[in-house]
Formats: C-alpha cells, structure tokens, sequence
C-alpha cells in the first residue's frame, strides 16, 4: 500500500516564526566578536543540513570561515563532499569548533589564522591551502569589518582604510593569488550585501565596499568566463552574526531584523545553500550573477 501525500510530505516551516524574532537581549562585544556570547545563538545548519554529494571531491577556501555565514558555509560544503580551508583573523575558539564539524562530515579541514588586509598574507593562504588540500577549486571571500557610525566625522582614516582593506583589497588579493591553481569549472563566490543596493547611513564605509564587490564580481565574472571560472555573489539582508553584536550600538542589536517584511534577523543557516548552488555544477549557466537573500526586502 502507497503511503498518501500527507504521511510522505515534509511539514511545511512558517518562515516568520522559524527563528527568534526581535527583541534580542541587549548585548556588546569586541570586535570582531564570537558565536559563544551571542544571545540568541545563531543556527549554521549544524543539525538541519544535509549534503547530497554536490561537491564531492572539490578544494575550498573560505575566508571568514570560523563563524557566522562563514561556518555555515563550511558545514555546508563538508556534508557535500568538499574538503575546506577556513580562514580567520584570531577567533581560535571559532574556528576550531568549525573545523570539528568540518571533520564530523569526515572531510579534511585546514585551520589558517591569517590578517587577510596584507596581500604577503593571501598569498600564502592560497598556497598553504593548495599544499595541504591538494588544489583549489572554490573560493569564497566573505570575511568582512564594519563599524557603524552616526556621522562621516566619526569615520577616521584607520576605520576607512580597515574596512576596505578587509572587504576590498583582500578579494582582490585572494582572487590574484587564487587565478593560477583555478581550473575550469573553478568558481568564486563573494559575499556581497543588501547595502549594495540599499546602504544605510550608517554603515556609509561598509555599504560602499559592498557595492564594489558587487560590481568587481559582475566584472571579474566576465573576465574570466573564457577560462571556464565562474564568479558570482550572494547578497544577504540582516543575519545574526557575531559581526552584529560587535559593531553595533546595544539598542540596534536588541531590534535587529524587525524591519525587513519577514520581521525577523536571517540566519546562517539560511545562506549556505545558496553558496552550495554557485560552487557547484548545478549553476553552470551563472556567472557575474548575484541572489539575493533579504528577508522579502526588494533591492530594485
């Protein structure tokens, strides 16, 4: 006898009460902060995901990997099959805890503490990944610094140049570096933002380095199709990441995510899978593309 619809179907998910609405409790960290202290805790799919052997085989490098989206994605790519280097500043705690999971998918993981403002710096990234994973075949630039301002006099050149340093000079760094070892059927994936095409008056450094790897991987992705390397974004809206508590004011974490039409902060969880797409052969026909993941909030 054949099982009916209703006993085979999975249970449906409202996606305004599938994760913790504001308010959040008021809370401050140190830049650039760890996934321990935050209040709710994030989810990175470390009970929820399930591979299905879309990367099998594959070499990644994530920048930003130890927390956040990052890890998220590192899960991800694991339980697909890939092998990862996870790229961090000095969250050790993280990063281990990323790796265990990475290990837990019984895939190899490469832990890589690394200031990737410094091009010396990304270079020897990209080659201790190549020597120790065996080859590259995805990149993905996601670490990112952001301070939120009230004012452009509050900006200071340190703040200025941080900023891009992390968010610009660092994609460009890792992608220079990453060109030789990257075959056809190599993929990039930056992590872009919502504020690339709806930036906040606070965040007027952040916004702008995001709207230039937006237009950098639309570029890069036609420079590079005659190689057979795809490149392309992913645009998240408001995720509970430690960057939230760490660089922002107590009263905008308490309400953070409240305003987007589904009334809620994003999680990492929710992300990964739109990386697994574009490093993996099922987004063949995309390249200079970006999918946006906002909560219902429209970037046209």
């Amino acid at each position: 006898m054949n099982s009916s619809p209703e006993n085979t179907q999975a249970s449906l998910q409202d996606p305004l009460t599938k994760y913790p609405t504001p308010t959040f409790p008021e809370q401050q960290q140190g830049t650039p902060g760890t996934e321990a202290d935050m209040q709710p805790k994030a989810d990175h799919g470390e009970t929820s995901y399930k591979g299905s052997g879309k990367l099998v085989g594959r070499k990644a490098l994530i920048t930003g990997g130890d927390s956040g989206i990052g890890r998220a994605v590192a899960i991800a790519f694991a339980r697909e099959g890939a092998d990862v280097a996870i790229i961090y500043l000095d969250e050790d705690k993280d990063a281990q805890e990323t790796a265990h999971y990475v290990a837990e998918a019984g895939r190899k993981a490469v832990l890589i503490p690394a200031d990737i403002r410094q091009e010396a710096n990304c270079q020897q990234i990209v080659e201790q990944t190549v020597a120790e994973l065996g080859g590259l075949d995805i990149l993905v630039n996601n670490a990112a610094y952001q301070m939120s301002q009230e004012s452009l006099q509050d900006i200071t050149a340190e703040q200025l140049d941080r900023t891009f340093r992390t968010n610009i000079y660092s994609m460009y760094f890792m992608c220079k570096a990453a060109e030789p070892h990257l075959k056809p059927g190599s993929t990039v994936v930056n992590t872009t933002s919502i504020n690339a095409y709806k930036p906040s008056p606070t965040l007027l450094d952040y916004a702008a380095t995001k709207a230039a790897i937006q237009n950098f991987s639309a570029n890069l992705g036609q420079l590079w199709a005659e190689k057979g390397v795809r490149v392309n974004c992913v645009a998240p809206g408001p995720i509970w990441t430690p960057l939230i508590p760490s660089t922002m004011p107590p009263e905008k974490v308490k309400s953070f995510g409240q305003d987007v039409p589904l009334k809620r902060a994003g999680q990492p969880a929710e992300l990964a899978p739109a990386y697994v797409l574009l490093a993996s052969d099922e987004s063949s026909y995309m390249t200079s593309s970006t999918i946006q993941i906002t909560g219902g909030t429209p970037t046209i």
